[in-house]
């Protein structure tokens, strides 16, 4: 018999206090308010101020809440969050402390690059799924559209559309990573059988390198060929990974034909996966290229209103017009400034107005005031090199002349939206096989030199300041 549920509370309060700092307990558990507890079903409900805290909670605190609730209360207690979503109308609901599908949460381990055994049963193979990305939070707009339609359709019907392979590329901070990680969760949800597996290009990279170390490449090949729906993030990674690619080709052409799904996303479209060989290029292609694009205005102020509703946070109609004009289209941009403006609002008890909008957006977010162009570009790194931009543009060999005019390439063809010809012409009359050889070669370096990327870091750095 429980006599004092709420003195269990504050036991479980006092338990926590003692691991965290005081600021960490001001800000995330000091607002919980024990509201009930049901002896016979074991169910606690305590109340959160915002969606945010509570999503924050169960994030990076879950165990430690977990831990304390067992040693005051005992084993199996449910917690359960009543949440207040709408302070103004004083709109809440109640939402159990676990993870919104069922679906493992990746824990870190000293051996995060293992492949997993080829013979684990389908509860035990991890889908590495982030399970707040769904198609509930991402938002429809003009820019999006059409990929999220035909993902809704793959999720329902993994590997029996004409959408196999599909192929979603766009800009950084468009949601591609989103919108993969929905159609995996959406898929797990209708059919938890499936062995449904999301990986990033460059983990997969490093588990076939560890494959090849250990002798083991068959059996690396083997666990990805019993995959169902293998969804790989940012595959523009492996342009110069001859041995990666070959491999994948292999277990591409295998899951193709017995009709599994794949997904993939990339920054730019199969035509311009520089060092794939024609055979993968031609099957990323066969099935459905569809094309992310950076929101919108529109779209930016949707998303911000649907995160707003979601954290319970009220942030005036002028300083979301304002945030999602300054944004530059970027998603993450977007969610990062909410989520310093909560912060900020919780930390320091203050309404969120103009001035603290303005606040962050000018630490979080790079401003255009007009678009970079080419000459800015050369400028600023034949400034950082002290070289004469007219060298750049001769047919000098010198070393510095090259790497000068292979930078210029390189970043002109990551902030401009020219074609690699156009560059090359602006950039002493060279052709596009040229710019193509010298972003090749910049990727290579930075992949292998720390310093040279903090080189270029810095240059590229010198931008934001660009009025």
């Amino acid at each position: 018999m429980v006599n004092n549920p709420k003195a269990l509370w504050d036991n479980c309060l006092s338990l926590i206090k003692d691991n965290v700092t005081e600021q960490q307990f001001r800000t995330w558990f000091a607002p919980i308010v024990f509201e009930s507890y049901n002896e016979d079903s074991r169910t606690l409900l305590v109340q959160v101020p915002s969606m945010y805290v509570y999503e924050y909670l169960e994030q990076y605190y879950v165990g430690l809440m977990s831990k304390a609730l067992i040693r005051c209360f005992g084993q199996n207690v449910q917690l359960t969050y009543r949440v207040v979503t709408d302070k103004q109308h004083g709109i809440i609901q109640e939402v159990e402390g676990e993870e919104p599908v069922n679906i493992e949460r990746p824990q870190p381990t000293d051996r995060a690059n293992k492949t997993p055994d080829v013979l684990d049963a389908v509860s035990d193979l991890n889908p590495q799924l982030d399970v707040h990305k769904t198609f509930q939070n991402f938002i429809e707009g003009a820019s999006n559209k059409l990929p999220r339609t035909v993902g809704v359709s793959i999720a329902e019907h993994p590997g029996k559309s004409t959408f196999n392979p599909f192929f979603v590329f766009g800009p950084s901070g468009c949601g591609k990573t989103h919108l993969i990680n929905a159609i995996g969760v959406r898929c797990k949800e209708m059919y938890p059988q499936k062995r449904v597996l999301y990986v990033s290009a460059r983990l997969f990279q490093v588990q076939f390198t560890d494959a090849v170390r250990q002798n083991k490449v068959n059996e690396f090949i083997q666990f990805y060929q019993t995959i169902d729906v293998l969804i790989v993030d940012d595959i523009q990674e492996w342009a110069t990974a001859t041995k990666t690619l070959d491999t994948f080709f292999h277990i591409f052409d295998h899951l193709f034909r017995l009709g599994k799904q794949i997904i993939l996303a990339s920054d730019r479209p199969p035509v311009d996966l520089q060092g794939v060989k024609d055979r993968l290029l031609t099957r990323f292609s066969c099935g459905l290229i569809a094309e992310l694009e950076h929101p919108n205005v529109q779209l930016c102020i949707d998303i911000l209103k649907a995160k707003c509703r979601r954290d319970g946070l009220k942030i005036p109609e002028d300083v979301i017009q304002f945030i999602a004009e300054t944004a530059n289209g970027s998603v993450r941009d977007l969610e990062g400034v909410v989520n310093s403006l909560m912060a900020y609002s919780i930390v320091y008890n203050s309404n969120i107005d103009m001035r603290l909008a303005e606040r962050i957006i000018k630490r979080a977010v790079k401003v255009d005031n007009k678009p970079l162009t080419v000459d800015d570009i050369l400028e600023k790194v034949c400034g950082h090199y002290k070289v004469p931009q007219q060298q750049v543009f001769s047919r000098s060999r010198r070393r510095d002349h090259v790497l000068v005019r292979q930078i210029s390439m390189y970043l002109a063809q990551k902030y401009t939206k020219m074609p690699a010809g156009r560059i090359g012409q602006l950039i002493g009359g060279r052709d596009h096989s040229t710019v193509i050889h010298s972003c090749s070669a910049i990727e290579q370096r930075l992949k292998v030199d720390k310093a040279f990327l903090s080189e270029l870091s810095s240059i590229e750095n010198s931008f934001k300041l660009k009025k």
